[in-house]
Order: C-alpha cells, then structure tokens, then sequence
C-alpha cells in the first residue's frame, strides 16, 4: 500500500511551529511576479486574505530575487498585497538563493531571498551596499522540509537513512538494488538499474542545507564542503531551480533529487522517509519538520537572526533534513525611495495574517519567538 503523503498540520505549543491547513500549490510558473489586481466598479478589489495588510506608504516597484524553495510561498504573499496596495508591484524572481545574495550584493534588488544565512564574506560585501554602516541581516520568513524525491515503478515507500543518501549522490550507490537500500526496504522489490541521481546546478541554499544535513550526519561518507551552495560531489546530473530538478525527477524513471516538499507534492512524486535512529522511519511532512525546527537556537546578533538547526535529532517523528529561508536586507542604508515598501511587505510577511498563508502551500510558519523577534526588527530597518 502507498504511503500516505498528506501532510497534516497542527499547532504546536509556545516555541514550536504553528501549523495548519493543506498542501494546494502548484510549483509551476514565471518568475516575475507582476499580476493586476483585479478591478471591480472602477476600484481595486481585495481579497480577504489581503484585507488587513497595512501598505504603511509602500509604492511603485520592488524587486527582490532568490530562493526557489521559497518561492511558492512568495507568490503567495505578493499576490495578496500587490492586492491590498494599489499601484505597487512586488517582483520576486526565485533564481537561487546563491544568485539572490549576489544581486543584493550588487544593489540589483532591495531584498534577497536565502535558504542559509549570509557567510561573513558576504556580510562584508554587503557593507559596501548598504550605507551609513548598515549590512545584511538575516531575517529568517520560513521553515520547511527538504524532500528526497524519487521515481520508481513498484517502490512507494523506501526508506534511506543519512549514510546511504550521501552514498547515492556521491556515486557510490549507483544500482537501485544495492544492497545498503535493499537492507533499509525489506521485501521491496528493488530493481538492478542506474540511479538518475539530480542535484541542482545553480548555487542554491537547499544545496547547502543538504550538505550540512548529510556532513553532520553521515560525516563518514560525506566530506564535501557544508558551506558550499554549489553542487560539491562528482557525478550525476544537473538541473535549474526547485522546479528543475522536480521535473526531472516526474519525467525519469529511476530518478532521485531534493527539493522543497511543495515541488514533490505538486508533481505527485514520490518521497523518501528517513531511517534517523528513532523507532519509525520519519516522512517529509511539514508537521514533522516543524518538531526539528522548533528547537532551533538564535546564533546570529543584534538584529541577525540567523538560526542554527539541528540536523542529527532523533526524536521520535522529527524530520532532519529542513530548511529556513531567510530575506535578507540592510538593517541601516536602504535606498529611500524602496524602503516604505520594503517594511511594509516584510511586515506583512512576518505577521501572523502572513505567516497563516504559508500553511495552503505547505510550509511550516516560524515558531512564535522568533517571528516575534522579526517582527520587532522590520519596523526598524532605515
């Protein structure tokens, strides 16, 4: 019988994510985010969804650039306030989360979207852009799984633990029926064929937190940088973006990626559960991510919240391999004539309307201290 994907969403206590509601989106579309509101009697109209955003002065274009595990979610929220603020234009292309810090870098967008907090390096270079002694902070907006997706006729429920993922995308299993997956999924029937294994070709954050995943728990077997938000391994085949490597995986059989749990459900592809030490092998839900998120810890300062997450947890139903992607903009040294909109569609982001829109596209909203932390320091930047 085919394991059960649905990812039910529940609130948790004080601390914990607050989750609810269904997977509805579709992965699918263009990157420039510039719908009409619709007009009705000559005058915009709003949807309930956006009938409490506070648009605090926000006009004309913005233009931000980034993660594609998040990008679902953002068209989300763009939709809803371009409704809600007439005349404004949010335009969120989800290049990467590597291509977003570097247009930010450049001045080229007022916020860029990051599956992993900015290096120091890249702090530094932000120095440049954002004047009068600002820099880059991060600004965690959402959390979520890392799916392991895979296309294989007969094979709905396979099980893998850390040791045997880094084996497949480091092409040291490269037969289906080896037997470290064969001891995982007693009496499945595995096939003796190639694995398609995909991993992305732009820098990109869910690279990034998969190679932490994978370095801190299966070191042994996967010694490649953690840091690195290009693809470190050799071999395999590569593809552009979330929806990449989702599409690939939907159109090859054999095939295995990572991507945000959004892009697997929409393509009805296959997830894997991970073997992680607790009684039960853990499926990629955002109900289980959030139990390994919540006990994330503040590393950053002042007002870098940047997050350091636990990716060896054990306990029972918690989900490893997760993400937090970050919008990361000046605290000090906005351009002027951005910055009202820039606050204002953070501020709605951060806000519990905005976070509650999170859950119809299947992610986890931030636990309820640190989303109080952000929204604290939104109102602030200058």
């Amino acid at each position: 019988m085919k394991l059960s994907r649905k990812n039910g969403l529940r609130a948790s206590a004080i601390g914990a994510l607050v989750v609810s509601g269904a997977l509805v989106l579709s992965a699918c579309g263009s990157d420039n985010n510039t719908e009409t509101p619709a007009k009705e009697g000559g005058k915009t109209t709003t949807s309930a969804a956006a009938s409490n955003i506070d648009c605090a002065g926000a006009k004309g274009k913005l233009l931000a650039a980034g993660s594609s595990a998040q990008r679902n979610a953002m068209d989300l929220w763009v939709k809803n306030f371009q409704a809600a603020c007439e005349g404004v234009e949010i335009n969120y292309q989800g290049i990467g989360s590597g291509g977003g810090i570097t247009k930010f870098n450049q001045g080229q967008v007022a916020f860029a979207g990051s599956d992993s907090a900015l290096k120091d390096e890249e702090v530094a270079e932000s120095q440049k852009i954002c004047t009068g002694g600002g820099k880059g902070v991060n600004l965690p907006m959402v959390g979520g799984p890392i799916a392991i997706a895979y296309k294989l006729d007969g094979v709905d429920n396979l099980v893998l633990d850390a040791s045997t993922i880094a084996k497949i995308f480091d092409n040291k299993i490269t037969k289906w029926n080896d037997p470290a997956i064969a001891k995982l999924n007693p009496g499945a029937k595995l096939p003796d064929s190639t694995i398609q294994a995909f991993h992305r070709s732009d820098e990109s954050g869910t690279t990034q937190n998969l190679g932490k995943y994978l370095s801190t728990a299966a070191p042994a077997d996967w010694k490649h940088d953690p840091k690195s938000k290009s693809w470190p391994a050799q071999g395999g085949q590569a593809a552009n973006g979330s929806s990449g490597v989702a599409t690939a995986v939907k159109d090859t059989e054999g095939s295995i990626s990572y991507m945000e749990l959004s892009y697997a459900t929409a393509n009805k592809s296959s997830t894997v559960s991970i073997a992680t030490g607790a009684a039960t092998p853990v499926a990629a839900s955002s109900e289980n991510a959030s139990k390994a998120i919540a006990a994330a810890k503040v590393k950053g300062t002042g007002n870098d919240v940047a997050l350091s997450l636990d990716y060896k947890t054990k306990a029972e139903g918690a989900y490893p391999i997760v993400l937090v992607t970050y919008e990361i903009a000046c605290d000090k040294g906005n351009k002027a004539e951005t910055l009202p909109t820039l606050k204002a569609f953070l501020n709605y982001t951060v806000s519990e309307e905005g976070q509650k829109v999170l859950a119809d596209a299947g992610y986890a909203p931030l636990p309820a201290e640190i989303a109080a932390k952000v929204r604290a320091i939104v109102p602030a930047l200058s």
